[in-house]
């Protein structure tokens, strides 16, 4: 990754031409690999109206990043996510898709991070001023035709994040945290947490039922351990050998390889949840465990988004699907609530300064960490007298 000295084609809106304020940031210029992460000087947002501007203190990485880039949100795309990483022809492939968005356009050139960690220093016209000088989180997920639609926007897949030193956002959407927390563990919970809570709270896990959790190890496969555990549910959770003794250890009952075949291991119709966001091969065991009546619920596909469905597990059993992508109306609040009240710990695997980008997002796509990477943008040394 390197600094640019211009702007390259296509590049205006972050032309900094006469501009006297500036920051550094991220961009993210098309589908492909670690090259289009560029380390640039930006302008800071203009704030419009019902907008505040945050000082980011801390912004997690997370796999949608990634596959925002990769372009893997494409249907076109049949592969894991792994193999778009490694895989010269893949990489090809989602270069050329044109619409890694789900079947919509990315809004490329962008600044990602989707998880975000900062600082009122400024609001616009309709924003609360008691917000400035407050710490806060953002809810990555913004229901953007209110709670009665599911339609949705993401930070940082549609519209810019927090891997810049200021990132804006709606009023609405930010959170005052008071707790004894750093910024980085701060940082390593939007994403994660909101979407595993999210699932939970959609299954209507109670106390005392047997979950199974695939994917463990990683940010959102934690959170769901301790959040499961905090709903009193027996927790069965799958990750890599190397791994498990770390991931009993933030909570989990009983720890499985994932290499290990889950229907044989656990029994058919021995568990009533299962949190899945792993998919590929192991599908269709995990449709073997659930008991009659049985609910499945994903928001990832990480080993493959195309998988083998025997119609009879589903319509025999009486099993409930799960599609989770829009966030619920109560679950932000409720992870805040969670971190002020102790009732739930952060899980900081590492942190690196912005610049380093591509060194994090080598190292995380190895998957050999548990928990989660936050960058650290570089300080501010004055806020300039505009902000305030």
């Amino acid at each position: 990754m390197k600094e640019e000295d211009s702007i390259t084609p296509g590049q205006d809106r972050f032309d900094t031409k006469d501009c006297e304020t500036t920051m550094k940031a991220v961009v993210t210029t098309g589908n492909g690999g670690y090259e289009r992460l560029e380390y640039w000087d930006v302008p800071i947002p203009e704030l419009g109206p019902n907008e505040v501007l945050l000082q980011v203190l801390a912004a997690g990485i997370n796999n949608t990043e990634i596959n925002t880039r990769l372009g893997w949100y494409s249907s076109k795309v049949k592969t894991s996510t792994e193999s778009l990483t490694t895989g010269e022809k893949e990489k090809q492939e989602a270069k050329n898709q044109g619409d890694g968005g789900w079947n919509e356009a990315t809004p490329f050139p962008f600044i990602q991070g989707t998880d975000c960690c900062g600082r009122v220093v400024a609001v616009a016209t309709g924003a609360d001023e008691n917000l400035i000088g407050s710490r806060v989180l953002v809810r990555s997920c913004m229901r953007s035709a209110g709670w009665d639609s599911l339609e949705n926007i993401w930070m940082a897949s549609d519209f810019d994040g927090a891997f810049a030193q200021f990132v804006k956002v709606p009023a609405s959407e930010v959170y005052p945290v008071d707790c004894d927390w750093s910024d980085a563990e701060l940082g390593a919970i939007p994403c994660a947490y909101g979407t595993a809570e999210n699932m939970i709270h959609r299954a209507k896990v109670v106390e005392g039922e047997h979950v199974v959790i695939a994917g463990a190890s990683g940010g959102v496969g934690s959170a769901a351990v301790q959040l499961a555990k905090r709903r009193g549910a027996v927790v069965t959770a799958i990750a890599g050998k190397e791994k498990l003794e770390k991931v009993q250890a933030i909570g989990a009952d009983q720890v499985i390889g994932r290499d290990e075949d889950i229907a044989s291991f656990l029994g058919e119709k021995s568990a009533d949840v299962v949190i899945d966001n792993v998919a590929g091969p192991g599908f269709a065991g995990m449709l073997k465990v659930l008991k009659r009546g049985g609910r499945f619920v994903s928001s990832g596909a990480i080993a493959g988004p195309l998988v083998e469905l025997d119609m009879r597990d589903l319509y025999l059993k009486d099993l409930t699907l799960i599609g989770c992508t829009a966030w619920d109306k109560p679950i932000f609040p409720q992870l805040i609530s969670y971190i002020e009240k102790g009732e739930i710990k952060p899980l900081l695997a590492k942190t690196f300064p912005l610049k380093n980008i591509v060194e994090a997002q080598r190292e995380f796509t190895d998957k050999k960490h548990v928990g989660k990477f936050v960058l650290i943008p570089p300080p501010i040394e004055e806020i300039n007298q505009y902000l305030l």
